[in-house]
């Protein structure tokens, strides 16, 4: 905030819509806020504006955030807005709130006020400790998913004693309750709470000690609260205990949010805590804020026409604010395959620099992390500085490394680093008296660790299971060694990753981030295909971990759609907008017509994320390990409004022709049916129309540029000005 931002002239600084819900005080008050639509100015100036005019003391304000950060910037906004710091403010997030309330009546649930709250390392070693009192074995029942599994019921309010039979399913025999009742039971007589229990303790308290709530009615005149189509249930529950049980008249509750933006079910979000506001509250007042400071006239008619398809929604249409609203229409590019769509991008984000646009204003948004891959490659390549948003850069990820810990060991038995890291994983049984008779017999003998676990095993050192489980997984590299030159390096890899276990590992992971992970090996056996030998992809691999992770200045932010809400940016790429990549095919097949609309809010997320330019792509092909496969473009392609777009890319033509075509997609089944008439159907990529000569000067898309010293019928032997010299086949470079 500026030194202006005083009391005296706040009201001043807010448009008509603004200003009435700052003014709209009294009785349950919705805002809908659409995005870029000034939400935290209405929020805290409304809050400031209680304040100064005397409604209520700091101190009788309950305001809920969702973000630490979003506390600290409202308190300090309110502060400038005054003029003074505001002390004595029930400001914080939904657990810190219920903390501070918990340490107050913590002995109504067996508590007392000096509870400890337990970090998640701690929840897994007592769930740990409860399931090995209950004789439940926690190698095939995984701690994280029953961790996971309390988490969710706690997040729903749902008690141990009010979890049904289906509900329990087969985790343990149907023994997850059980379970769950041992473990608060254990809690208690720690004197702890988890993170989950600040809340549920709260509703318990509110819904069995009236006379607690009471008080709570009594001691807030006002309830702000942020964000609110992200609440949980349990959060539901709790806001609706603190404003429904008030005398009529008095329910000054005032919750802003977004249903366009609903985009956390994943993580308990219930859209449908927003839609049914007036339900909840009857004779509400509706605001919506529909003035869009951030983005361009085309940007927002694009996003309106994308998002009037969803019927799970309120309504409203965002309209510019800004005075220089005129700008491109949204470009859709259509490319021949994924690597393709790097290129585009990596070539638009050099002429937006050479324009001397900031890199620091440009966003690469994907739907999924395995979607990064292509363009790290690409920025890598260009020189581009990037940075991974929220997350690790591809070749940084722990199923990536362990991946290509298998691929080391295959090229390179002697690699010991390589070898430790994959002997046990997954689990083989190797412990850490069986680790330290290998490493003492290599040392002995100054022979690779992998010769002297295989020597062990040969002279029955180590014995029983052991012995056989590692015999047969040592038959099986040399079998997979063996593949190399028959079935190619691609093949074997798939095999090895699904026959070694490591794959079936993830797939019986049931945490969040498991299908993510699965993801990604599936696109690290995709890349592999670019390459003629797995050691020329090792190499390569090694030669992008080089790639200084920490440079200086701008850089180009990489991020998936769900961790760039609340962010914005002058140019924003959306790619692989494909049906069963965006919208998710695990989504729809999860979440059904609920999936779906989620899905399309997320494309509306990414692109109202964007304030100048937004430019979304879909590849016609997709690699499927070494095979192809073609693609159909999303459906919210063809629900983007056709004037506000601009189709670009070599299948522009057909596109347009196909947006006049009937719609593809079904009303009734969620899946996309392929109309194999469709005149923009891929067709295979043209010959080179010259051969590639000694001497030629080339391009790589991940090695830079070389000149070519052999050919031989469709292979070229390169000398790299960086990468050094690579045999590749001809139609992955390009003449320079």
């Amino acid at each position: 905030m500026t030194t202006r931002d005083s009391s005296a002239d706040y009201l001043q600084r807010l448009n008509p819509e603004q200003r009435l819900a700052v003014e709209t005080v009294d009785g349950p008050v919705l805002v809908l806020a659409g995005a870029g639509t000034g939400k935290t100015r209405v929020l805290t100036t409304r809050f400031a504006h209680i304040l100064l005019t005397g409604r209520a003391f700091p101190s009788q304000v309950l305001a809920v955030t969702f973000t630490n950060k979003a506390a600290r910037e409202m308190r300090e906004r309110v502060g400038a807005i005054l003029n003074q710091p505001v002390e004595g403010l029930w400001l914080g997030t939904f657990h810190a709130l219920c903390a501070r309330m918990l340490r107050r009546h913590a002995a109504l649930v067996g508590l007392t006020s000096s509870f400890t709250i337990l970090d998640t390392d701690d929840q897994l070693r007592l769930l740990k400790q409860v399931m090995e009192a209950a004789r439940v074995d926690a190698k095939r029942w995984s701690p994280n998913v029953l961790m996971g599994t309390i988490q969710r019921w706690k997040d729903r309010g749902e008690m141990p004693d009010r979890i049904s039979a289906a509900e329990a399913g087969d985790f343990a025999a149907g023994h997850a309750p059980q379970l769950y009742a041992a473990y608060q039971e254990r809690l208690k007589q720690l004197n702890t709470a988890d993170f989950g229990d600040l809340m549920l303790h709260m509703v318990h308290i509110f819904r069995q000690h009236p006379d607690v709530l009471a008080e709570y009615h009594r001691r807030f005149r006002f309830i702000l609260v942020d964000e609110y189509q992200d609440t949980n249930v349990i959060q539901y529950l709790w806001l609706r205990l603190l404003a429904q049980g008030r005398t009529e008249g008095h329910q000054n509750i005032c919750c802003v949010g977004d249903d366009d933006q609903s985009i956390y079910s994943w993580r308990g979000a219930e859209v449908e805590n927003i839609l049914r506001f007036e339900k909840d509250f009857p004779g509400a007042t509706i605001i919506r804020l529909e003035s869009n400071y951030r983005s361009t006239a085309p940007i927002l008619a694009a996003a309106a026409g994308l998002i009037a398809h969803n019927e799970g929604r309120l309504g409203k249409t965002l309209r510019p604010g800004r005075n220089d609203a005129a700008g491109e229409k949204v470009e859709v590019v259509s490319l021949w395959d994924s690597d393709e769509e790097a290129r585009m991008a990596g070539a638009k984000i050099e002429q937006l620099q050479r324009d001397r646009e900031s890199l620091g204003e440009m966003a690469i948004l994907v739907r999924t992390t395995a979607q990064t891959r292509a363009f790290e490659e690409r920025m890598i390549t260009l020189g581009i500085p990037y940075r991974v948003v929220g997350g690790l850069r591809f070749y940084e990820r722990q199923e990536i490394r362990d991946a290509i810990a298998y691929m080391r060991v295959l090229v390179q038995p002697a690699d010991d680093l390589a070898f430790e890291r994959i002997i046990n994983l997954p689990r083989r049984g190797v412990g850490e008296v069986a680790m330290r008779t290998m490493q003492g017999s290599a040392r002995e003998q100054a022979i690779p660790l992998s010769v002297a676990a295989t020597q062990l095993v040969s002279n029955g050192v180590l014995k029983g299971k052991l012995r056989e489980t590692l015999g047969l997984f040592f038959q099986d590299l040399a079998r997979w060694r063996r593949s190399l030159e028959s079935d190619g390096h691609v093949v074997v890899v798939a095999t090895m990753l699904d026959e070694s276990g490591y794959t079936g590992m993830w797939q019986q992971d049931k945490s969040p981030d498991a299908p993510g992970r699965l993801d990604n090996l599936k696109e690290l056996v995709r890349a592999l295909a670019d390459f003629e030998t797995l050691g020329g992809f090792l190499e390569h691999v090694s030669l992008v971990m080089e790639n200084d992770a920490n440079s200086e200045g701008e850089r180009v932010s990489m991020m998936t759609l769900h961790g760039a809400k609340g962010l914005e940016f002058d140019t924003v790429f959306l790619p692989g907008w494909e049906e069963g990549l965006f919208p998710s095919q695990r989504t729809l097949d999860e979440g059904g017509l609920k999936g779906l609309e989620e899905e399309r809010r997320l494309a509306y997320v990414g692109l109202t994320r964007a304030r100048r330019r937004a430019i979304v792509s879909f590849a016609a092909n997709r690699r499927l390990y070494a095979n192809w496969q073609s693609s159909m473009p999303s459906r919210f392609i063809e629900e983007l409004p056709d004037e506000w777009v601009d189709k670009q890319g070599s299948a522009a033509a057909q596109r347009r022709e196909m947006m006049a075509a009937p719609s593809v997609f079904l009303s009734g089944p969620l899946v996309a049916r392929r109309n194999e008439a469709l005149p923009w159907e891929a067709t295979p990529r043209p010959a080179r129309a010259e051969k590639v000569q000694v001497g030629a000067r080339v391009f790589h898309q991940k090695f830079g540029y070389g000149e070519v010293i052999e050919v031989e019928d469709d292979r070229v032997e390169v000398v790299f000005e960086k990468a050094g010299q690579k045999r590749l086949l001809d139609r992955f470079v390009e003449l320079a």
